[in-house]
């Protein structure tokens, strides 16, 4: 079975809502959780916040964390996770940010750099991935990563 099935599974057995809020996977994550049939009896929707504006005004993401920390990092994916459960209404939720390349790499935060956050009810839990394999690779290892984060957090 395939992980976003399975986390269709215990969201259903549970009664549980899912959302997600994406930047640097621009709605992958939401392709795979819609790709399965049913999804819609857990699956709210998902704001891919690729500007800072979208993640300040739909995410309710703080201009200082922003400011202080930049879109690509650990505060920035609990303040958009947050905002997703608390606009899209549900019980948990899956957020990323990040660099998937081929540019805007820095020397502190470089190309594959993406961070991800998954919450339920009040708990959160977040993951860096730092390891640069290419833009569709970046992407695809990120939305793997964010299905099996939120999957830990539901078990």
């Amino acid at each position: 079975m395939k992980t976003e099935e399975t986390i269709g599974y215990i969201l259903k057995q549970k009664n549980l809502t899912l959302s997600t809020a994406e930047s640097c996977t621009g709605g992958n994550i939401s392709a795979r959780i819609t790709a399965i049939p049913g999804s819609s009896e857990y699956y709210k929707g998902s704001i891919i916040a690729y500007d800072n504006e979208v993640k300040m005004n739909l995410l309710r993401v703080s201009p200082n964390t922003l400011e202080e920390h930049g879109a690509v990092s650990r505060e920035t994916v609990i303040e958009m996770v947050k905002g997703a459960m608390g606009t899209l209404k549900t019980d948990c939720a899956v957020a990323t940010s990040g660099i998937a390349g081929p540019g805007g790499g820095t020397p502190t935060k470089p190309v594959g750099t993406i961070w991800i956050a998954a919450a339920y009810k009040n708990e959160i839990i977040t993951q860096k991935l730092e390891k640069d394999r290419g833009r569709a690779p970046n992407i695809e290892n990120a939305v793997c990563e964010a299905l099996n984060l939120i999957l830990k957090l539901i078990k």
